[in-house]
């Protein structure tokens, strides 16, 4: 009985690790929807089972395009997706002024960042797990 405690209990606490430190970015440079409909997938896949994740869309190039008031098919979507605390949506200011882009034509939820780049980097430093969004 000793023999199988302490294996059982070194996998439990490992996978109870895991799911407290699950932080991922994802980087969404593309004003692809199908692109934008994969990142909609994974950060459903992976919120539902893990409530506590922390994840982090970073969106510069053309990115923004996921995040227009009146262009983005997925509006809707986000803003309930940004209900959640541990679900942020950010963008590039860089790409917002190479692009003559107002703040104001974003959705409220999301927050602007100086440098996309950077940001992922900084995540990256964190210990964010890092996912490049496309299909």
């Amino acid at each position: 009985m000793k023999n199988i405690f302490l294996p059982c209990l070194l996998i439990s606490s490992f996978f109870l690790q895991a799911q407290t430190d699950y932080k991922v970015v994802f980087d969404l440079t593309s004003k692809d929807t199908l692109d934008q409909r994969s990142v909609v997938r994974w950060l459903n896949e992976i919120s539902k089972p893990n409530p506590n994740a922390k994840l982090e869309v970073v969106m510069y190039g053309q990115g923004f395009n996921f995040v227009l008031k009146d262009k983005s098919p997925y509006a809707d979507v986000i803003a309930k997706l940004a209900e959640n605390k541990n679900i942020s949506f950010k963008v590039c200011d860089i790409s917002l002024k190479n692009n003559n882009v107002d703040r104001s034509q974003l959705l409220s939820c999301v927050q602007i960042v100086p440098d996309g780049i950077y940001e992922i980097i900084r995540k990256q430093k964190e210990g964010w797990g890092y996912i490049k969004a496309v299909h």
